[in-house]
């Protein structure tokens, strides 16, 4: 069997990966105090870095203290303090990992019932048929806001630079703020953020040259892309391949592929239509397109499981494979890989029939087993669907509680606040 998948890997920044495999971003809603990391994110982090992957990638760091993708989102913006990031990083990178952190703005997927904004490109709402109350309702952003968070997501990057992180990941997938803008389907903007992809873009690129101008050069900087949407005459593949050409002389460093969002949510494998593979690697098919043309080297994400199929995705040309669920259940996977083993087991699959259900439920069973490892215990596959997603509601319901109090006492609110208010 090749031993590619345990070569080293050189990025455009001089940074050398260990190996090829990466954990991918996954949400765990474990924030603390503060909407900082804590003991129970150390430790999942420290469990994961000893697994055996060459790279880290954590899950959302969001660039705005008023609009979290879930309550227990953790927030490093300019007023956070730096040192529980710090302790985060030093955590992850502890058994040899490179560690990177995915920066983040939701946009209009914000749960009802959040406090803070609900923002977009257009005031279009999140369609979930009976699920859509569960999400809030979206306000057009203003020229001014775009400004202002494209300068949170610089500012969070220059910040995980100076507390040890090894690059940062921007989040332009899954149908959060930076994907809705090169949405067709959501932007419906007439100004220089709507309209054509070089428009839709703009959003993105500005972000991309705001935040390599500001890190040094030896830092990553890498994009999360989707493949396509999956949403019949939103962003396709095609669209995909002209953004990463855009992104290509900006000094990115990888263009990691997934698919999907909210309301198609292929990335969890319950797409709406049939154009990601029903077993493993949902997106090998639009990523073996992309790599043909694509300038940048290309890391693919979505449900790899088996050392088999990873040799496949590095076969067609991808550079680096990312493993998300497959690691919540099995944290040492890639140790695993090289001794000539697999997993012992596998989650339960979820096989309802409403998709949005059941993409949430998957979500839950991924967070319920990142809540054991960082509780210090096994995770347990076998758990139900069901006991993985009330469980899950009810810690979200206990993050709501403290983000609502927290949220107010933090300077930037208070000045947004006041200005509202004049």
């Amino acid at each position: 069997m090749s031993s590619e998948l345990f070569s080293p890997f050189r990025l455009r920044s001089g940074q050398v990966l260990g190996n090829r495999i990466a954990k991918a971003a996954m949400e765990g809603g474990l924030a603390g105090a503060g909407q900082l990391p804590d003991r129970r994110v150390l430790a999942l982090y420290r469990r994961w870095g000893a697994g055996g992957a060459g790279l880290l990638i954590t899950g959302n760091v969001m660039v705005h203290a008023e609009a979290l993708t879930v309550p227990g989102g953790l927030v490093l913006d300019g007023a956070a303090p730096l040192e529980p990031y710090a302790a985060w990083a030093e955590a992850g990178k502890a058994g040899g990992a490179a560690m990177w952190m995915q920066i983040n703005h939701p946009g209009r997927q914000v749960l009802a019932g959040m406090p803070g904004v609900v923002w977009g490109p257009s005031a279009v709402a999140v369609e979930l048929g009976r699920h859509s109350k569960r999400f809030g309702r979206p306000v057009a952003m203003t020229p001014e806001q775009i400004e202002a968070t494209v300068a949170r997501f610089r500012t969070t990057a220059v910040r995980a630079e100076r507390t040890g992180f090894d690059g940062v990941q921007i989040h332009a997938a899954h149908g959060y703020l930076l994907s809705q803008f090169l949405s067709p389907l959501v932007n419906r903007r007439t100004d220089a953020w709507g309209g054509p992809l070089e428009n839709r873009a703009r959003l993105l690129l500005d972000v991309v040259r705001g935040v390599r101008a500001a890190v040094a050069p030896s830092f990553a900087v890498a994009v999360k892309l989707n493949s396509a949407d999956f949403q019949r005459g939103g962003f396709d593949v095609d669209d995909a391949r002209r953004v990463i050409a855009m992104l290509a002389p900006l000094g990115v460093d990888l263009v990691e592929l997934s698919g999907g969002s909210y309301e198609s949510p292929a990335m969890s494998g319950h797409a709406t239509d049939a154009r990601t593979r029903a077993r493993e690697a949902y997106f090998l098919d639009l990523a073996a397109d992309l790599v043909t043309t694509s300038p940048l080297p290309l890391m693919l994400t979505g449900g790899i499981t088996r050392r088999e199929t990873a040799e496949e995705v590095l076969a067609g040309g991808v550079s680096l494979v990312g493993l998300g669920t497959a690691l919540a259940a099995t944290p040492d996977l890639p140790e695993r890989w090289r001794a000539g083993r697999e997993a012992d087991g596998r989650p339960r699959p979820v096989t309802w029939s409403d998709k949005a259900l059941a993409s949430a439920a998957a979500m839950a069973l991924v967070r319920h087993q990142m809540r054991r490892i960082a509780r210090g215990r096994q995770p347990a596959v076998g758990t139900r669907p069901v006991h993985a997603l009330v469980s899950d509601q009810l810690a979200q319901r206990r993050a709501l509680s403290r983000y609502r109090s927290w949220l107010p006492t933090t300077p930037a609110y208070r000045a947004e606040a006041a200005d509202r208010n004049a």
